[in-house]
This record gives structure tokens, C-alpha cells and sequence, in this order.
């Protein structure tokens, strides 16, 4: 049954690039298949100097190269190709779109969805272009692709930009870290149980672990990440929108106004970091030659293309600190990096300890529990819980015990929807649950950018040799509060 209650069209520009290929074109062939796109749905790729024969082989190849053989189809890559037609035309030259509008009108009747996958600085033009070009009517949509802007300053400026042509409760700004299964899920454990419900607060709750961990390096990507830095390009986004899941309160309803004003009240409470809290709060490194998984890997100053003067983080860690009354003292660690030992994105809650022990006093340390919310790459929840060791000459020593929640297994799920998936899904149902809105942002960044003022003044970032978990000052800087890293457990 086709599920699709209108016909949204969907305009992609950018789509001969990277994210275009290997995440977008494979997300919209997986809602074809599940039949969530409308038969009469179109799809433009939107790109420059290419032919039309010239894209939709590419097109095709990559999706032969980036669907998995066991979700594969001829018959259905054949029908999805049908519906891709690829323009042409510089996005810089507004008399150009006319011939995306002639396209577009060919169904007037149709929603029209315009994905902007190419850099924030031309969202102004692009927009520009389609309302020259009468490209837009009152169902039109755009979706922004991260990082809004490198600033304050700048993200104002472009999403002002945008706000010329489209209504607020048009603009779907995306970080797809929110379409992520467990991160859906985390509203559910977290409002839907009450077992963590009400013990989610600095009564139960001693300190809190956000991992965002990258195996890889920069994968060609110098001239754009060099710009930009870990800080920018995932503490900014998505780092932060964890955190607000992770700490803000119960909203009133399920709407997306309702969400986004609690995570906006977690963002307004987070503690400055000023400039004297640096040391204590605050780690900034940049990988130096080391192994991964075994094989020697470049440092980042080695890599191709590099500028070997740079002093662009490619690790941040940090404590933040929410102000206000579900959270007095009760610390966030906050960390993402490449060049790590593994991919890794996890939310690690720690319970406070009983008030009085019984047991071992050598087993002390082990007499806490762990909550472990795992993003990818294996989406699931485990709880870390003690248990007495088995065994007639064991007593009562303690031992350390999950209870494993994996999606893929609990639910019989052949497989994961991809975040993009359930992301291009929601904003074709015109559903912005999912999405960011422009006070989330600017908060960010406000928040951000005094971190980044202050990093400008300071020296070089800390080295850290490839294949390790940062800078060895991050241990350091959780010890002193007397608490640990995960891996330390």
C-alpha cells in the first residue's frame, strides 16, 4: 500500500555530491521500496556542468555501489531511476531557473520539496534563484543541510537570508543525528518509563557521558573540515542536540514546538565557559601519525593536501554544566574526535551509588549503575547492573552484569532505517518533529562561539597519536572531579 497521501516533489540540489549519493538518493530508494513515495513523485538533481546521461549513470552506479546486495533490487532500482530527472544551470545564475520551474509546473497540484545539499554560503542565492525563477507556492519546503554557518554572525545572516523566501514553519534544518533510532527512542525511555523518568535528575544522576568517536581522518575532506574543526563541525550541532534530549524536561505534548522550546531551555541554561575555566573544562587536540586497527595512518598535519601549519582541532572535549534545578551539579563530559579506536556514538548516564555499602570495600568502585545508550554503530540500550557472582565459594562478591537491549534483535528488524531515511520521510509528511529551529541554532552558536573566542587566544592544540581516545589531559580533567571515563571502567 502506497502510503504517500500526496505527491511531494523533490528537488535536490548538489545532487551529483557526495551526500547526495552515498546518503540521499540510497534513503529516497529505500522509501520507494517501502512504497512511502508517491508512483507520481519526481525527483531533480539539481547540479552544474553535467549531462543528463552523464548523472543518472552516476547516480546509478553509486546506488549499485552504496545499497546493500540483500536490500537490492533490479526491478525497483529500475522504477526509482524513472522518477530521477537531473538540470543543469549554475545556482549563482537566478535567470537560470527558469527551467526548473517550467519542470515543477508540469504538476501544479504537488507539494514541492527543495533539499539544499551544497555549502550555507549560497542558500541565499539558491532561494533567491527559485523565487525569480517562480519556482516556490504556499506548499513549498526547503530542508538545510548542517553546519549553518561557521558563527553567530554568519548563521544569522544566512538563515535571515533564507527567512526572505520561507516561513519558519517551512525550513527544515537537519542534523541527522535526530533520526536515529536509539535517539527517538530516548524520548520514549525517558518519558514513557517511569523507572528512569523519575530518577532522571542530579538526586540519582551523579554525571553524564556524550561520545561522538570517528575511526576515520579526514577522508579528503581538508579544505572544507579545516575551516570549520571538530568544534564547529560536530560539538555545534550534533553533540548539543544529544544533550538537550539527554537533559531537558518533559515537554507538554508531542508537537515539535513543544520539543524544540525544552531543548531551547537547555541551551539558554548551559553554563558559559569562560576563559579561565578553560583548563579545567576544556581539552582541544589534533591527531598526530599513530595506528588504526593495526595499520599506520597519517597525522593530520600529513595529510594530502594539508596546510602544515594548521592549528584546526580535530578533538574537543569538554564539562558542561546545565543551571537550573534538575541539574544543579551535575556534570556533562562532552567529547568527539577522529582518529579514534573505533566509531562510536554513545550516552553513558551514571547513577549515583547506594547511600550506604555492604559490601567488599575492595568492590566499592564497581557499585554503580550505567545507563548505555548506544547511536550507532550496533543501536541499542544497556543497563550495567551488579549481580552476585555464581558459585559456592563465592559469597556475595559482586559482579558487573548488563541488560542488553538490541533494536535489530528485540524487534526482528531485518534492518535499521537510515537517519536520512526517516528524515526526508518526515519532512515530505511536512512533520518538523525532527528538525531544528532557528532559536536552537542561534543559542548554539552563541554558546559555542565564546568557546572558540577564547580557544583563538590560546596555543596550539595538545597532539594525540592516532588509534587513542584523546589527549591523555582529558583523564585528567574527569579525575579531578573524581569520576571516570567509560572506557576506564
Amino acid at each position: 500500500m502506497n502510503l504517500a497521501e500526496n505527491v511531494c516533489n523533490i528537488v535536490l540540489f548538489g545532487g551529483l555530491g557526495d551526500l547526495a549519493q552515498r546518503k540521499l538518493f540510497p534513503a529516497l530508494y529505500q522509501l520507494d521500496c517501502a512504497d512511502l513515495l508517491s508512483s507520481d513523485t519526481v525527483i531533480y538533481g539539481i547540479a552544474r556542468d553535467t549531462s543528463l546521461k552523464q548523472a543518472i549513470d552516476l547516480t546509478e552506479q553509486n546506488l549499485r555501489n552504496f545499497i546493500s546486495e540483500s536490500e537490492f533490487s533490479e526491478n525497483k532500482l529500475k522504477v526509482f531511476l524513472e522518477k530521477i530527472h537531473f538540470l543543469s544551470f549554475d545556482f549563482n545564475d537566478h535567470t537560470a531557473y527558469s527551467q526548473l520551474s517550467s519542470e515543477l509546473d508540469r504538476d501544479i497540484e504537488a507539494e514541492r520539496l527543495f533539499y539544499f545539499s551544497t555549502p550555507a554560503s549560497i542558500y541565499g542565492a539558491i532561494c533567491k534563484g527559485l523565487d525569480y525563477g517562480k519556482c516556490l507556492n504556499a506548499s513549498s519546503r526547503v530542508v538545510l543541510e548542517k553546519p549553518i554557518g561557521h558563527s553567530l554572525e554568519s548563521s544569522l545572516d544566512i538563515n535571515q537570508e533564507v527567512a526572505k523566501y520561507f516561513d519558519e514553519s517551512q525550513i527544515y534544518r537537519i542534523d541527522h543525528y535526530l533520526g536515529k533510532e536509539t535517539v527517538q527512542n530516548l524520548i520514549a525511555l525517558r518519558f514513557a518509563n517511569n523507572l528512569f523518568g523519575s530518577q532522571w535528575n542530579q538526586n540519582f544522576i551523579s554525571y553524564i557521558e556524550i561520545t561522538i568517536a570517528e575511526k576515520v581522518g579526514i577522508e579528503g575532506r581538508w579544505g572544507y573540515f579545516d575551516k570549520y574543526g571538530q568544534l564547529r563541525d560536530m560539538l555545534q550541532n550534533h553533540l548539543l542536540q544529544l544533550l538537550c534530549l539527554v537533559a531537558m524536561d518533559p515537554p507538554s505534548e508531542l508537537s515539535s514546538d513543544a520539543i524544540r522550546n525544552e531543548k531551547v531551555k537547555v541551551l539558554k541554561a548551559l553554563r558559559p565557559i569562560t576563559e579561565e575555566m578553560l583548563d579545567s573544562h576544556l581539552v582541544h587536540g589534533q591527531y598526530v601519525d599513530g595506528y588504526i586497527d593495526g595499520k599506520p595512518v597519517p597525522g593530520y598535519l600529513e595529510e594530502k593536501g594539508a596546510n602544515t601549519q594548521s592549528s584546526t582541532e580535530t578533538f574537543i572535549a569538554l564539562k558542561a554544566e546545565v543551571e537550573n534545578w534538575r541539574w544543579a551539579g551535575v556534570p556533562f563530559y562532552l567529547r568527539t574526535g577522529k582518529r579514534m579506536p573505533e566509531k562510536l556514538t554513545q550516552i553513558t548516564v551514571h547513577f549515583r551509588q547506594q547511600p550506604h555499602y555492604i559490601f567488599d570495600p575492595e568492590q566499592r568502585a564497581l557499585a554503580e549503575n550505567a545507563l548505555m545508550i548506544k547511536v550507532q554503530p550496533d543501536e541499542g540500550i544497556s543497563l550495567q547492573v551488579l549481580s552476585k557472582e555464581q558459585g559456592l565459594n563465592s559469597g556475595m562478591k559482586l559482579r558487573k552484569a548488563p541488560l542488553h537491549l538490541s533494536f535489530s534483535d528485540a524487534f526482528s528488524m531485518d534492518r535499521v532505517p537510515d537517519a536520512y531515511e526517516r528524515l526526508l520521510l518526515e519532512a515530505i509528511k511536512a512533520n518538523q518533529n525532527l528538525f531544528v529551529r532557528s532559536d536552537e541554532i542561534e543559542h548554539a552558536w552563541k554558546w559555542c562561539d565564546q568557546i572558540i573566542s577564547h580557544l583563538e587566544n590560546r596555543v596550539t592544540p595538545m597532539p594525540y597519536p592516532a588509534g587513542c581516545w584523546g589527549p591523555e589531559t582529558i583523564y585528567k580533567m574527569i579525575e579531578a572531579d573524581n569520576r571516570r571515563w567509560h572506557e576506564q571502567s
